[in-house]
């Protein structure tokens, strides 16, 4: 359930005869820079600098790491009422649906139906939880970088964590009954649209893309850390929750 460092490129160096070397390329353009610069602080005008930029990306870094702790900070706090939000899907099989797709094979179609199973236990849980996610998300939105490629996967991330929140929690024994009905042999309208929808916009709360530490100071390094241990717990949360996702598939005799 989790969401970019670029590379320098090395080069050959030039050395066909007559052209100059790219250590002689590399002082030259040193010695143009200086130059530059020394005709810019005569003419009084700001010489182009990463600085600006710089103080401006270390400010909103600040910001996104903070909002994303914030966020973190909720959602582990907020663990037990996770687990009894996954716990009522569960009872509610076992009430309305047990033993619904006995006889049902193991096909594209049960597989769909799996995902359909994990997909009510993710948007149960954030159906319950939206108003510190899309806070979060109306807090970071308009953020950006000057790493454009920072900045389109943070945009990705929150489109997709946005667009998760709008997602209905799906009537999962009603579609169980449905394909049970046709005798397993077609699925529901309903699980053909929520499927693919889901599995594309299914993300974890918390993101923290590796360019940031680029902009990160001390501080937001050791907030960045203590973020990283709760997105641990929340990833350990998730694992425990798979034995729950055995127990409703079990409870609806599906095939995964």
């Amino acid at each position: 359930m989790r969401l970019c460092a670029t590379g320098s490129v090395r080069r050959a160096p030039l050395v066909a005869p007559g052209r100059p070397t790219w250590r002689t390329i590399c002082v030259m353009s040193a010695r143009w820079l200086s130059v530059l610069l020394v005709a810019f602080a005569v003419m009084g005008v700001a010489a182009p600098s990463a600085a600006v930029a710089d103080s401006t990306d270390a400010a909103t870094t600040q910001a996104y790491l903070q909002t994303n702790y914030t966020l973190m900070r909720y959602f582990i706090a907020h663990i037990p009422a996770a687990k009894a939000e996954i716990a009522n899907v569960l009872a509610g099989v076992r009430r309305e649906c047990p033993l619904a797709a006995s006889g049902s094979p193991e096909n594209v179609d049960s597989e769909q139906l799996s995902n359909e199973v994990v997909g009510t236990m993710v948007t149960n849980v954030v159906q319950h939880n939206l108003p510190a996610t899309l806070s979060a998300i109306r807090a970071t939105a308009s953020l950006h970088w000057s790493n454009g490629a920072l900045t389109k996967s943070i945009h990705a991330y929150l489109a997709k964590a946005k667009s998760l929140t709008t997602l209905a929690m799906p009537d999962l024994c009603g579609d169980v009954k449905a394909w049970a009905a046709s005798g397993f042999k077609t699925l529901p309208a309903s699980t053909a649209s929520f499927d693919p929808h889901f599995l594309s916009w299914w993300v974890a709360p918390g993101d923290q893309p590796t360019a940031l530490r680029h902009y990160e100071s001390a501080q937001d390094a050791t907030l960045a850390h203590r973020t990283t241990k709760l997105e641990e717990k929340w990833t350990q949360f998730e694992a425990n929750e798979v034995e729950v996702w055995g127990e409703i598939m079990n409870a609806l005799v599906l095939q995964p």
